[in-house]
């Protein structure tokens, strides 16, 4: 069968003569990257929360969001399904569709960490490989993958958007748990189970982690007005 994605003009790996070739080369930026260091107290990053639908990646993304913002952190989420209605609104959800998806997902995140800026991504990216190419475009820069855990029968029971219904209805194709596989991390940087703890809990260890990782020292504070990680 063959690949959709060879069809679309402008896409990496395409056969459009627009796609990346020998006419394409790299534009060098004059701020360096210890310069936005400098600038933000804190270095650029992906974390990148992957789990299956109704697990809480956008829940906790958004709130992880707010809580860094608050300390003063440049930081900016990338929600799947807000992608989906902009950059992504060309694609569908067949296997070579996410893929393509989980490209762009990748690419964008990496230059959200290069500019300096901590980028939270909340999509399912059910396959394993997938995300393995993201933390390959991340280049050098800091990629963490958060598995957001949280079992089947406990997301069917949530069910925020009502998909998994539908899928069991015969009403919705492709559904990942449901007739679409999700393969989950094996050694991922970070499990959130969502299940076990609440969304306070979740968020207070999700912000642990990432000052933890990328706060420059001690002698740069972060600007919080409150002890309290996990409120927003």
């Amino acid at each position: 069968m063959t690949d959709p994605t060879t069809q679309r003009p402008g896409i990496a790996g395409g056969t459009s003569p627009h796609s990346a070739s020998a006419n394409v080369r790299s534009v060098e930026h004059q701020v360096t990257a210890i310069e936005r260091r400098s600038r933000a107290e804190h270095a650029g990053a992906v974390v990148w929360l992957t789990g299956l639908p109704g697990a809480g990646k956008s829940t906790l993304a958004m709130a992880l969001e707010r809580a860094l913002f608050d300390r003063g952190w440049s930081v900016y989420a990338i929600d799947g399904d807000n992608l989906r209605r902009g950059l992504s609104a060309d694609l569908g959800f067949m296997d070579a569709d996410r893929k393509e998806n989980i490209r762009r997902v990748g690419a964008v995140a990496a230059m959200f960490a290069d500019a300096g800026l901590i980028c939270v991504t909340a999509v399912v990216a059910p396959f394993a490989d997938d995300r393995r190419q993201a933390r390959v475009a991340a280049g050098g820069r800091p990629f963490f993958e958060v598995h957001v855990r949280a079992d089947l029968a406990v997301c069917e029971r949530r069910d925020p958007k009502g998909l998994y219904a539908l899928a069991r209805s015969g009403k919705l194709q492709h559904m990942t748990g449901i007739d679409s596989p999700y393969e989950r991390p094996e050694n991922p940087d970070l499990v959130v189970d969502t299940q076990q703890a609440s969304a306070a809990e979740c968020v207070a260890l999700l912000v642990d982690f990432v000052v933890a990782n990328c706060r420059l020292g001690d002698s740069r504070p972060d600007r919080s007005t409150s002890g309290d990680t996990s409120n927003g």
